[in-house]
């Protein structure tokens, strides 16, 4: 990470790292929102220090920011960047209030969450052609893996080998905040992932690998994830958390109980997962007004 000009920032950020643990992803997204907000302070208001700067320095760069045409979802991001950065330095005494207090958050619509249908998802583990080397092998287990379990990518990433406990049938997830939660697994899958592990063309700790022993990377991922929903979906977006969104709308839409799902998501509150509910309701207005006499 390059080395902000505020001492203030790499304080903030080090205590995220290393004592709230952070994914380097969070770190580096509250790391460019904080050293905008700074570069902005110096440019028009010559370089306040942390204790001097008002709620109105804050609202002045969220005006310009939506005059630029910045969507309401990216300027809560770096509201929330800069609520924690403040409410941080509140609690080592820096500042004697936040500037953040009355700062209103932009309303979002509510974006139903887009997932594949339970007939694509077949289609794509039972029809789509997957290279018959180690790399299709490996991408095919990647999408069953996000599939079955609805890990997140830097989960799914990390796993190790020893993460994977055959006899119990579950795998052992290291969530955000360094959260541990039990997922389980079908026996099949348990199978392949064994399998997998075995014929590794080269040994190591981490559960998938490329053919020359090193680790996947979040943008080959990323690659492979969306060429294959291409061949067997419409959707626009076609990422792995679309594979996370569909694990849980699938559950949710056969019955699954809501506070299960939150488990396995790995989600620390509830109001999180139940997004997840409106698309079961859209389906039950669906299977209404195909079966009801009066729809």
């Amino acid at each position: 990470m390059s080395q902000p000009v505020y001492p203030a920032i790499q304080t903030f950020l080090d205590h995220l790292r290393f004592e709230k643990r952070y994914s380097q992803h969070t770190l580096i997204s509250y790391q460019t929102d904080l050293e905008q907000f700074f570069a902005y302070l110096s440019s028009q208001f010559d370089s306040p220090s942390v204790s001097e700067i008002s709620p109105m320095y804050i609202r002045s760069w969220l005006a310009e920011m939506k005059e630029e045409g910045m969507e309401s979802r990216s300027l809560n991001r770096k509201i929330s960047a800069l609520k924690s950065f403040f409410k941080y330095q509140l609690k080592n005494g820096v500042i004697a209030q936040s500037p953040m207090t009355t700062i209103v958050s932009p309303k979002l619509n509510k974006r139903l969450p887009v997932f594949v249908e339970e007939k694509d998802i077949k289609t794509l583990f039972d029809h789509v052609e997957f290279s018959d080397d180690w790399k299709g092998r490996t991408e095919k287990l990647v999408m069953q893996l996000f599939y079955s379990t609805g890990m997140r990518l830097s989960e799914l990433i990390g796993l190790k080998e020893s993460q994977l406990d055959a006899s119990l049938s579950q795998i052992k997830v290291l969530g955000k905040g360094n959260k541990e939660r039990i997922i389980p697994v079908s026996q099949e899958l348990v199978k392949a992932l064994q399998d997998y592990i075995k014929d590794k063309p080269v040994a190591g700790t981490k559960l998938f690998q490329t053919e020359k022993g090193k680790s996947l990377q979040p943008r080959q991922v990323y690659a492979f994830v969306k060429q294959h929903l291409t061949a067997v979906t419409t959707i626009q977006k076609k990422s792995p958390h679309i594979l996370r969104h569909s694990f849980a709308t699938h559950l949710m839409n056969n019955g699954a109980d809501l506070n299960a799902v939150k488990e396995l998501l790995g989600h620390s509150s509830l109001a999180a997962t139940q997004v997840y509910t409106h698309n079961t309701i859209e389906k039950l207005k669906e299977v209404f007004k195909k079966a009801h006499p009066k729809a």
